[in-house]
């Protein structure tokens, strides 16, 4: 969502900080152009007013012209003034879950994604907090709410439970009911999903504000769609007038906005931004960060995060017998393929990439090399179509098994031939980290096969951060690989700092 601010920024910060000694009007037209792109990703121009001003002094200031580096400076004050303007560093985005049952009040307008944040709402919590949940859809007019949220509810396990649908009864006996249904099983939480309109009414304002003095939730959570810009922030104050909202959730950050909203928002409504939605998957709602978001937005990564979410998504033990398969020099297409699907589970290329300090250039890197999500389908579809024997043990791969593989994968024979030249590649790599172990020597292999050193270690990060944050790895946990080598954290990536991605991690702890 924030790529194109991204950018935009990326290159007034590579032009502030490429020119050594500064003057006042060098300052002076990077805000102005900061100003302008913060304007055209759709911020509220009163936040940008307020944010241009925050920083302008303290830019200006003789510290930063006479600083021995005021280029990274200005930046630093950048990040510092973006991460208040998105809620502060200490902000406060846990929910109040305190006397069972406590009932948490989803509102939104119809298209928002309410119905389904409800279930990634439900899946964190009874699986970080192992609470027991009662959903219940109180939306009586969509066709199929009802069902759409019993059928999240099977999905999630023994702890998430759907309240029985009775048909004709109103929003608020359906509330009352949950209530009941709740103290009565013994419940830690209910989250009532609300009816939305597709624009603002006094009908819905008024049905929100019954449920809410019957249900007395503890948390009244706004979903807004971040893509509709401002009339997020508009539906956002509307709402908290009716309500008195506890927070936010923006969902489809994922998407290709100007992400104009997602950074007003806080500033506008005064409301705590608590989670972030992303994609149809259950396991997509990231809990908001303004460092990180700020982070990420200056270009500078989000190392946390893809530790967190390689925790989350990949499989320990499976990483840890790949580990030890690996440290041995072994590296068939079995491992090759499995690689492959952990990635995807990650987000794909793009996903990681994303997360990396200098994104925008590991992108490119990423882009010109031919190597994309689709790219990475055709190879899992060649996989697929070896037999057992073919994976395990490529060297039997003749012309005549070549020409099948294509026509059994819809691909052609250069394309198994690309494929199995990669191989061994990581096959080589593998081979060597046996040997001699470490990222130095996989380095110089990268180096035999056409890129330099620098090259890999700009592709994960190292040297990447943006000037004045500090190296990734002091932000990662020492994360090697990815922030330039030390000593990785046991608990942190258990395929990426495990030997699981060939190039960004090795086995050390």
């Amino acid at each position: 969502m924030f790529d194109a601010l991204t950018d935009r920024l990326g290159g007034i910060f590579e032009d502030l900080t490429g020119r050594g000694a500064l003057s006042e009007k060098d300052v002076s037209t990077a805000l102005r152009e900061i100003r302008i792109a913060l304007l055209e990703a759709d911020v509220a121009l009163p936040v940008v007013k307020d944010f241009i001003g925050k920083i302008k002094t303290e830019a200006l200031g003789q510290r930063v012209i006479r600083s021995v580096q005021p280029g990274q400076q200005v930046v630093k004050i950048v990040y510092d003034g973006m991460v208040e303007m998105l809620g502060g560093a200490q902000a406060d985005t846990g929910l109040k879950i305190d006397s069972p049952p406590a009932v948490i009040m989803m509102a939104g307008l119809q298209g928002s994604g309410k119905t389904t944040t409800t279930g990634k709402l439900a899946k964190r919590l009874s699986e970080t907090e192992k609470k027991k949940i009662l959903l219940a859809s109180l939306d009586v007019r969509r066709p199929g709410a009802m069902q759409q949220l019993a059928v999240l509810a099977d999905q999630l396990g023994d702890l998430v439970v759907s309240l029985p649908i009775i048909e004709g009864q109103l929003p608020g006996d359906i509330a009352r009911r949950a209530l009941k249904a709740a103290d009565i099983g013994g419940y830690d939480v209910v989250i009532l999903d609300t009816a939305g309109r597709t624009t603002l009414d006094e009908q819905m304002m008024g049905e929100a504000a019954e449920i809410a003095q019957i249900a007395q939730p503890i948390e009244t959570l706004l979903v807004a769609d971040a893509l509709t810009g401002q009339d997020a922030v508009e539906t956002a104050r509307r709402f908290d007038e009716r309500l008195k909202l506890t927070g936010l959730i923006l969902t489809r950050m994922d998407g290709d906005g100007r992400g104009g909203a997602a950074l007003s928002m806080r500033a506008v409504t005064g409301l705590p931004i608590k989670f972030l939605g992303v994609g149809e998957k259950l396991e997509g709602l990231d809990v908001f960060d303004a460092p990180r978001i700020a982070g990420r937005i200056l270009g500078q990564g989000d190392i946390v995060s893809l530790v967190e979410k390689a925790s989350a998504q990949l499989d320990a033990d499976k990483a840890e017998r790949m580990a030890r398969k690996m440290s041995k020099g072994h590296f068939d297409l079995n491992d090759m393929a499995e690689q492959f699907r952990q990635m995807q589970n990650m987000g794909g290329l793009s996903g990681i990439m994303g997360l990396l300090p200098g994104a925008k250039k590991a992108k490119q890197a990423l882009s010109a090399s031919g190597l994309d999500e689709k790219a990475m389908k055709r190879q899992e579809a060649i996989i697929s179509s070896m037999t057992a024997k073919e994976r395990s043990k490529p060297a039997v791969l003749n012309a005549s098994r070549r020409r099948r593989i294509a026509t059994g994968s819809g691909t052609s024979v250069q394309e198994v031939n690309k494929i199995l030249k990669m191989h061994k590649q990581m096959a080589g790599m593998m081979k060597t980290m046996a040997k001699k172990g470490g990222m130095r020597a996989m380095m110089k292999t990268m180096g035999a096969a056409g890129m330099a050193p620098d090259d890999l270690a700009k592709l994960g990060g190292a040297g990447q951060n943006l000037p004045g944050f500090g190296s990734a790895s002091s932000q990662a946990g020492q994360l090697p690989g990815l922030g330039g080598g030390g000593a990785a954290s046991s608990s942190g990536l258990p395929g990426l700092g495990g030997g699981q991605f060939p190039g960004l991690g090795d086995k050390r702890k």
